[in-house]
C-alpha cells in the first residue's frame, strides 16, 4: 500500500526513476481499487445503461490518469528509455508485448541520465567474510 501512496504523492512528477517494485505494486493496488469501484457501481446499481461500470469507476479512472502516466514514464527512465516510449502501446498487439518487456526489465544500476537508482532497488552487497 505504501507504494501506491508514494506514487500518488508524486502525482505529476515525470522526472526521475521508478523501480520495478514501485511500478508493479502501484499496478496491483490500482487493479484492486478499480475492481472495488466496479463492484460499488454494481452494488449501488448506478451503472450506465448497458455497461458494467458507472460514475464511481469513471471518477476513479479520471483521477488516476496522470499518476499512471507519471509512474510509467519514470519506470521507462529507470531502464534508460525516454518517456516517449510509452507510445509503443499504440501499436496493436506487438506494442503491448514490447511495453510489458520494457517495464519488466531490470533498471540500470547506479545513476543514469534520468537520475539516481531508486532506493528500494538497491541491492545490499554482502559483507566480506574474514578469512
Amino acid at each position: 500500500m505504501k507504494w501506491y501512496v508514494a506514487v500518488l504523492k508524486k502525482y505529476g512528477v515525470f522526472k526521475g526513476r521508478a523501480s520495478r517494485k514501485e511500478y508493479w505494486m502501484f499496478v496491483l493496488f490500482n487493479i484492486i481499487f478499480a475492481v472495488v469501484a466496479l463492484l460499488l457501481d454494481n452494488l449501488f446499481r448506478i451503472t450506465i445503461h448497458g455497461l458494467t461500470y458507472g460514475p464511481i469507476y469513471i471518477v476513479y479512472l479520471l483521477a488516476l490518469i496522470v499518476p499512471c502516466l507519471a509512474v510509467s514514464v519514470r519506470r521507462l527512465h529507470d531502464i534508460g528509455k525516454k518517456g516517449a516510449f510509452i507510445f509503443v502501446l499504440l501499436i496493436p498487439i506487438v506494442g503491448e508485448i514490447w511495453y510489458l518487456v520494457l517495464v519488466c526489465t531490470q533498471g540500470n544500476p547506479g545513476s543514469n541520465f534520468y537520475g539516481e537508482q531508486p532506493k528500494d532497488a538497491v541491492v545490499a552487497m554482502p559483507s566480506p567474510t574474514p578469512q
